[in-house]
C-alpha cells in the first residue's frame, strides 16, 4: 500500500456535511448529483460522440442515483443506527459513478462542470473514510486503503466494465499499488487510465517520496516511457516533472544513465514530448555529474541544437539553457558548433583561456558550415575575438585565427566585418613580409583578400588603395596556391566598372607581359584560368594594334590552341575567344591566321553543341569574333562562313542568346545583308534560260531576285526578321542600334519600297515609333528616324502611322538632341507639319 503524508493520516473537513448525519449528508449529495446528472444527459457532445463507455458510466450513475433517491424517500432514517452504513454504501457507490464517468470522458470530451464534479467526487470520498475510523490505518503503519473491500455487499456492486477500469469483482481501484502494477503489466487502455490517476494522485501531494521508493515508482515509469505510444509518454513525462518539482531527492533516481538515455530519445520525437523531455533535462542538469552524463549520450547535443534553432519558443529556451549547462565542457562546446549552436564556441574565443581560444578557432577553421551558419557566427561575434588573436597572438593563434578567419569569410555580412575591423591592412603587410616564420600565413591571408575583393563595397576599398599593382608583382614570387588566390583578387579588382584608372594603370605596368607565361601553366588549370581571365579583361579597353604589341605571334597560337584543345575548360576557351575578340577585325594578317588554324568551324561547332549551361560568356565571345569573317568588304570570306553554317547559328542567337550575344549576331547579320541585294539572282537575267531553274519559293519580294541563306545571305529566306523585331519590343534596349541597322538594310536605295511594305507587313512601325520615343540611345534614335523617313515615303504608311508618329516627333523637334532635328524636320515635313523651307533643315 502506498505511504500518505501526516496530514492525510488524519482527514478533517470544516464542510458542514461531515458535521451532519449521513441522512442529511445524502440529501445534501443528491441535490447536487440532481443537477450534474441532468446535464450529463442533456450534454449534446456526448450524444453526439456516442462512446459507449461513456454512455455505459452515466447509465450506471443514473441507476446508483434512482436507488439513493429511493431510500432518501422510504424514510429509513428512522432507525439510524442500522442504515447509517448502508446510506455511506450508496454515497461511496455514487461517488465511484462520479470517478468512472471522469475517467470514461478521459481524452474524448471535456465534460462540463468537471472540476465542480471531481471536487464532489473527492467530498464525498473523505466523508467515507472520516465516517469509517476503520479505513484509517494506525499512525506507525501510516498507510490506509481509499475504500473497504468489506463494505459493499454483493449486490451492491456495480457491475460496469469500462475497459479495464473496473476490476473483475466489480470494484474500482484506487490505490497505489494497482496502479502501479497496471503501469507495470496493463495494456495501452488500462495504461492510460492508471497514468491518469496517477498524475492526479502526484499533483495533489497523496503520495510521499517513501512511497515512490517502495513502489520503485520512477524505474517502473522509465520503462514504460521507452516502449510507450506518444499520449502515454507525454502522460509520463508530465508525472516525473511533477515528482522532481515535489522532491530533489526524486532526481537522483531519474539521473542514472539508463534513464537518461531513455529520456534522450524523447528529443527526437513530435514537438509536445520534445518540451517535455527537454524541460525535464534542465531540471535534472543542476547536478554537474548529470550534465556530464548528458553531454555523453549519442545525438544529445545534435537534438538539443535542433530543438534550439526550431518554431516552438519555450522549447527552445529550455534547449539553450541546457546547452549553456553543458558548455563548460571544451569538447561538448565543440559539438554544440558542429551541430549549430555556436554561442558557447564564441564564449570561449573571447573569453577562454588561450589554448581554449586556439583549440575554438582550429575547430572553427575545419567545419564545414553553410552560409547561414556564417552569418550566424558573424552575428554571434566571432570575428573580433579572431582578429584581435591574428593582431596580438602567437603563431599558433595566428595560423589557426587566420583559417577561421578564411571560412567566415565567404558570407558577404563578414566580409563587412572584416574590413571594419581594420584587417585588410596587416594582410598586406603580411603577404610582403620577408619573415620565414610568417610565410605560413600568407596562404589564407591571400584567400581572405581574395574573398573581400569579389564583394562589391568592400572591393571599392582595395580598388582606391591601389593594391591590384602590389599583388601583380608578387604573382611570380609565390606559391601556386597564393597564386591562385592573388589572381581571384586581381580579376575581382579590374573587372569593377569604376577600375578603369587600375587597369590602365596595370597596363602601362606590363601587366599583360607578367601574365602570358601563366597562359602555358599545365600542372594547375585555375591558375592558367585566372591569368587568362585577367588578359582578357585587360583587353577590352586595348584600342587599335595595341593588343598586338602585348601578345607576340607565339600567344597568338597558345590562346587558339586553347580555344582547340579540348581539355581545357568553357570558362578558359570563354576568356581565350574573348581575348581574340579584341584583335582589330581589320587586321588581316589575324584573320589569315585565324583561318589557318581553322578556327572559325571550331567555333561554329562551339555553339552548336551548347548546352544551357554553357556559359554566355563564350558565346557572347564567339558571335563577337564572327563580326571579323562576316565583314562587307570580303565577300569570299562571307561565303565561307554562310557555308559552315554561321547564319543558322547568328539567326539562334537572336533568339536563345543573352542581349549581348543577340547585339553581336544582328550586328553580323546586317553586315552580310549589306551584300545580299548584289548577289540575288534577277529574273530578268539574260542567262536565265541556260542556268538551272530555281525552285519555286526562292523569289524574295524585298530584294526582287531569288535568294537564299548561303548564296545571298538574306534576312528573309534565313528567318531573321521576326527575331529581330522580338528584339525591339523587348525590354532590354542593349540590342536595339544593331538590330535597327539590320533591318534598315531591307530599305537599300535600290529597294526601299519593297522593303517598307515587308517591314510593315511584320508589324515593326510601332517597336520602332516606341524605341524612338524612349529615346535611350542616341544612334538608336538616327536609325529609327532613318528608316521610317524611308517608310513615310509611301502615302499609305503616313496616312497609317502618321498620327501616331508625329506627337513624338514633334516632342523630339522642341526637346531632342540637335543633332536629330534636321530628319526630324524631313519626317515632319512629310506629314505636312512643316514646311519644307523651315529653319531646322
Amino acid at each position: 500500500m502506498i505511504q500518505v503524508s501526516t496530514e492525510q493520516q488524519s482527514i478533517t473537513t470544516t464542510d458542514d456535511s461531515m458535521c451532519s448525519s449521513p441522512q442529511e449528508q445524502l440529501s445534501l449529495f443528491m441535490e447536487k448529483l440532481s443537477s450534474i446528472l441532468t446535464e450529463l444527459k442533456d450534454d449534446k457532445r456526448l450524444i453526439m460522440i456516442g462512446n459507449p463507455q461513456i454512455q455505459k458510466a452515466v447509465e450506471s450513475l443514473e441507476a446508483d442515483f434512482r436507488r439513493a433517491k429511493a431510500m432518501e424517500k422510504s424514510g429509513l432514517a428512522s432507525s439510524p443506527a442500522a442504515h447509517d452504513e448502508h446510506i455511506e454504501q450508496v454515497i461511496q457507490s455514487l461517488a465511484r459513478g462520479l470517478g468512472l464517468v471522469l475517467f470514461a470522458s478521459h481524452d474524448v470530451v471535456e465534460v462540463t462542470r468537471k472540476e465542480e464534479i471531481e471536487a464532489l467526487r473527492r467530498e464525498m470520498m473523505k466523508m467515507n473514510i472520516v465516517n469509517k475510523p476503520n479505513l484509517i490505518m494506525s499512525s506507525d503503519e501510516s498507510e490506509f486503503s481509499l475504500y473497504d473491500r468489506g463494505i459493499v455487499e454483493e449486490d451492491d456492486r456495480i457491475t460496469l466494465d469500462i475497459d479495464g477500469i473496473v476490476e473483475e469483482d466489480d470494484r474500482i481501484a484506487l490505490d497505489i499499488d494497482d496502479v502501479v502494477v497496471q503501469i507495470k503489466y496493463g495494456d495501452d487502455q488500462l495504461l492510460k487510465c492508471a497514468l491518469h490517476g496517477l498524475k492526479s494522485l502526484v499533483l495533489d501531494g497523496m503520495i510521499t517520496k517513501e512511497g515512490v521508493h517502495h513502489e520503485d515508482m520512477i524505474p517502473v515509469l522509465f520503462n514504460r516511457l521507452s516502449s510507450s505510444k506518444t499520449d502515454d509518454r507525454l502522460i509520463i513525462l508530465r508525472i516525473l516533472q511533477a515528482l522532481v518539482a515535489q522532491d530533489d531527492e526524486h532526481k537522483e533516481k531519474m539521473a542514472e544513465m539508463g534513464n537518461l538515455s531513455i529520456l534522450v530519445k524523447s528529443l527526437g520525437r513530435d514537438l509536445e514530448e520534445q518540451k517535455e523531455a527537454v524541460g525535464l533535462l534542465v531540471s535534472l542538469s543542476d547536478v554537474a555529474a548529470v550534465r556530464r552524463r548528458i553531454g555523453r549520450i549519442q545525438g544529445c547535443i545534435v537534438m538539443l541544437a535542433a530543438i534550439f534553432n526550431g518554431d516552438d519558443q519555450m522549447a527552445s529556451h529550455d534547449a539553450a539553457n541546457l546547452l549553456n549547462s553543458l558548455s563548460g565542457n571544451t569538447q561538448y562546446a565543440l559539438h554544440m558548433a558542429e551541430a549549430g549552436y555556436f554561442k558557447p564556441l564564441v564564449h570561449y574565443l573571447n573569453q577562454g583561456s588561450d589554448m581554449s581560444k586556439i583549440l575554438m578557432a582550429t575547430a572553427l577553421s575545419r567545419m564545414e558550415l553553410t552560409d547561414q551558419n556564417r552569418a550566424n557566427l558573424g552575428q554571434d561575434g566571432a570575428i573580433e575575438p579572431l582578429v584581435k588573436m591574428f593582431s596580438t597572438g602567437n603563431l599558433e593563434a595566428k595560423q589557426s585565427s587566420l583559417n577561421a578567419l578564411h571560412n567566415l569569410s565567404v558570407s558577404k555580412a563578414n566580409v563587412q566585418r572584416l574590413m571594419k575591423s581594420g584587417i585588410v591592412a596587416t594582410l598586406l603587410q603580411l603577404l610582403f613580409s620577408v619573415t620565414s616564420v610568417l610565410m605560413t600565413l600568407r596562404e589564407p591571408a591571400s584567400a581572405i583578400l581574395a574573398k573581400i575583393a569579389a564583394q562589391s563595397e568592400a572591393g571599392i576599398v582595395l580598388v582606391k588603395q591601389d593594391i591590384a599593382q602590389q599583388m601583380i608583382s608578387l604573382l611570380h614570387l609565390t606559391s601556386p596556391v597564393i597564386q591562385c588566390h592573388l589572381l581571384e583578387a586581381l580579376n575581382a579588382i579590374a573587372a569593377r566598372p569604376n577600375a578603369s584608372k587600375v587597369r590602365k594603370k596595370m597596363k602601362e605596368n606590363g601587366a599583360v607581359r607578367l601574365l602570358l607565361p601563366f597562359l602555358t601553366e599545365s600542372r594547375n588549370a585555375k591558375i592558367r584560368n585566372g591569368a587568362l581571365n585577367l588578359i582578357y579583361v585587360l583587353s577590352n579597353d586595348m584600342q587599335g594594334g595595341e593588343l598586338m604589341e602585348q601578345l607576340e605571334e607565339t600567344h597568338l597560337s597558345t590562346l587558339i590552341n586553347v580555344v582547340l584543345s579540348s581539355p581545357t575548360t568553357d570558362d578558359e576557351k570563354a576568356a581565350a575567344v574573348g581575348i581574340l575578340s579584341n584583335f582589330p577585325v581589320s587586321d588581316k594578317n589575324v584573320t589569315d591566321k585565324f583561318m589557318k588554324a581553322n578556327l572559325l568551324p571550331i567555333l561554329v561547332s562551339l555553339l552548336t553543341s551548347s548546352t544551357p549551361t554553357t556559359p554566355h560568356l563564350l558565346a557572347e565571345n564567339i558571335s563577337a569574333v564572327l563580326i571579323r569573317f562576316t565583314l562587307p568588304s570580303d565577300k569570299k570570306l562571307q561565303h565561307f562562313s554562310a557555308e559552315i553554317g554561321v547564319i543558322s547559328i547568328l539567326v539562334n542567337l537572336l533568339t536563345c542568346g543573352s542581349i549581348v550575344a543577340k547585339c553581336r549576331a544582328a550586328t553580323s547579320l546586317a553586315q552580310l545583308s549589306q551584300n545580299s541585294f548584289a548577289l540575288r539572282k534577277s529574273r530578268k537575267s539574260r542567262w536565265f534560260s541556260c542556268a538551272p531553274p530555281h525552285p519555286t519559293d526562292s523569289f524574295c519580294q524585298v530584294h526582287d531576285g531569288h535568294c537564299s541563306t548561303r548564296s545571298t545571305f538574306c534576312l528573309i529566306k534565313s528567318g531573321a526578321v521576326p527575331p529581330l523585331v522580338q528584339i525591339l519590343q523587348g525590354n532590354e534596349r542593349e540590342a536595339d542600334e544593331a538590330s535597327l541597322s539590320c533591318l534598315a538594310t531591307l530599305l537599300q536605295d535600290d529597294i526601299w519600297e519593297n522593303g517598307s511594305n515587308f517591314l510593315v507587313e511584320k508589324s515593326c512601325v510601332q517597336p520602332i515609333i516606341k524605341i524612338l520615343e524612349e529615346g535611350i540611345s542616341l544612334k538608336a534614335q538616327e536609325k529609327c528616324l532613318w528608316i521610317l523617313e524611308r517608310i513615310f515615303r509611301v502615302e499609305a504608311y503616313r496616312v497609317e502611322y502618321g498620327e501616331c508618329a508625329q506627337v513624338v516627333l514633334i516632342d523630339l523637334a522642341q526637346n531632342g538632341d540637335s543633332l536629330l532635328k534636321p530628319t526630324v524636320a524631313r519626317l515632319l515635313a512629310q506629314l505636312e507639319l512643316l514646311q519644307s523651307q523651315s529653319s531646322y533643315f
